[in-house]
């Protein structure tokens, strides 16, 4: 059986099939914590807020801001992330996202007041956001071609099944002990956990054979992709890889001086675009303030709390879904799908908060649609850009390209997450959804004019697509 060093390099090769297919199992299972990091960090906020509001003197703006500011690091973190993976490798840096994880968790449980609070959640951030960026990309170059849809999507599923667990812990904390004194620091520590769990199990991990390729080390990549594929598999690879890491090392590392090739300009374009029309369905409004919605729709505060557990349910099962279905359908026409039955949930919403009074009623219509959107949302939406951002771009320009494109993720987020309490405030609920629609309409007609299709192709043949997309549009 082969094993990994402390460096993360290999020491030996030569498993079976169903060994590798297992050990691939563990690896993807391990730095997938890292998704529910993600996930558990932006989900806890949601109920964990309305008990801050009297021991933290909240605003409607400072509710806000508390939100937000790990939404504002997590832009930095992507940015920077992207650019130290490609420098010093994606297993090195995941180990140390894990102790910033750690730090910034302590930080915001035991923070006094809303200062410190904003402060420790931005440093929470930076890791969110470098995780947003280094495990899907971690993933995707680990993963063979046929199965790179299903393996990064699983990223997804962690980071909603994080936000499950945040739910119901938030839920049960705050109806069992809901009458203690900062109970709300009891929500948020839990997180200490997976992120201890991540340092450990990345000590028993390889480091990506494309980035050890990229910085020379043939032998290792060689090694690495013995332990996740048949050997003759293993060998074609990384041929492949080999000879496109040859041919990039030969370049000038990227720089934004690569953006005057036509074939990169719209990989970027595409890149960016994704980030933006995953934010702008308003999929955070729901995800941060699910409680404070359900709230405003007529429920109590401990009946909100548990009925948002429902939006963490239908999130973890539209997630198994969409991993079923980017096995069978294209990536464009689930993005697509899900972008139109988002918009129509939406407006559904508005119509609803404008029309049905305040009451139960209206508050488990809300539920049901708030439900009906997170079904295509993370059944559809969330994983197609997810995997998309992590494959399309180039080796050489693979972290400083995703890295942007998550930065500008995280600051649409950042927008939504911070404007959506101040736009209830002012606008109301129904109004605050309308805007929201306007935007998914323009998100349709940007997904139907310049997302490609990508599925059931390597990395390395993307890459040779796109080039002979853009000489053809020369031509």
């Amino acid at each position: 059986m082969s094993s990994v060093t402390r460096s993360g390099t290999v020491d030996a090769a030569g498993t079976d099939g169903d060994q590798q297919r297992r050990y691939l199992r563990r690896v993807t299972w391990v730095a997938t914590l890292g998704g529910l990091l993600f996930g558990f960090d932006t989900g806890v906020i949601n109920g964990a807020l309305p008990f801050m509001v009297d021991d933290l003197e909240l605003t409607a703006f400072t509710e806000g801001l508390v939100a937000s500011s790990l939404v504002f690091g997590a832009a930095f973190g992507a940015l920077v992330g992207g650019r130290l993976a490609d420098a010093h490798g994606r297993r090195r840096m995941i180990l140390v996202l894990a102790v910033v994880f750690l730090l910034g968790t302590l930080g915001t449980a035991l923070a006094p007041d809303v200062t410190v609070m904003a402060a420790s959640r931005l440093v929470l951030g930076l890791a969110v956001g470098g995780a947003s960026v280094m495990v899907p990309i971690f993933l995707a170059e680990l993963s063979p071609a046929a199965h790179r849809g299903q393996t990064v999507t699983r990223n997804e599923l962690m980071i909603v099944t994080g936000q499950l667990i945040a739910f119901t812990t938030s839920a049960f904390l705050g109806n069992v002990f809901g009458d203690s004194s900062g109970i709300w620091r009891w929500m948020l520590v839990l997180a200490t956990l997976p992120a201890v769990g991540l340092w450990i199990g990345m000590h028993f991990v390889p480091e990506s054979p494309r980035w050890l390729a990229a910085h020379g080390a043939f032998g290792v990549a060689l090694r690495v992709l013995q332990l996740l594929r048949p050997p003759a598999v293993a060998r074609q690879e990384y041929e492949e890889v080999r000879s496109l890491a040859i041919e990039d090392r030969e370049r000038e590392h990227a720089s934004l001086r690569d953006l005057r090739e036509p074939w990169l300009r719209r990989i970027v374009v595409v890149g960016l675009g994704l980030a933006v029309i995953q934010q702008i369905t308003g999929v955070n409004s729901i995800m941060y303030y699910g409680t404070q919605i359900l709230m405003v729709a007529g429920f109590g505060t401990q009946a909100a709390l548990t009925a948002n557990i429902a939006n963490g349910v239908i999130s973890v099962a539209a997630t198994f879904v969409g991993i079923w279905l980017l096995g069978k359908a294209g990536r464009r026409p689930m993005l697509l799908a899900g972008q139109i039955g988002t918009t129509s949930a939406l407006l559904a919403i508005g119509v609803v908060s404008l029309l049905v009074p305040e009451g139960t009623a209206r508050g488990f219509l809300i539920l049901a649609l708030t439900v009906t959107f997170l079904a295509f949302q993370q059944g559809a939406i969330s994983p197609v850009t997810w995997l998309m951002l992590s494959e399309i771009f180039p080796m050489r320009l693979r972290g400083l390209g995703m890295g942007a494109a998550v930065f500008v993720l995280w600051m649409v987020n950042f927008a939504v997450s911070l404007g959506f309490p101040i736009l209830m405030d002012a606008i109301g609920i129904s109004t605050t959804f309308f805007v929201f629609v306007v935007l998914g309409v323009a998100a349709i007609l940007f997904a139907r004019r310049y997302i490609p299709e990508t599925r059931g192709k390597t990395l390395e043949e993307l890459e040779q697509q796109f080039r002979q997309a853009a000489g053809r549009t020369r031509r």
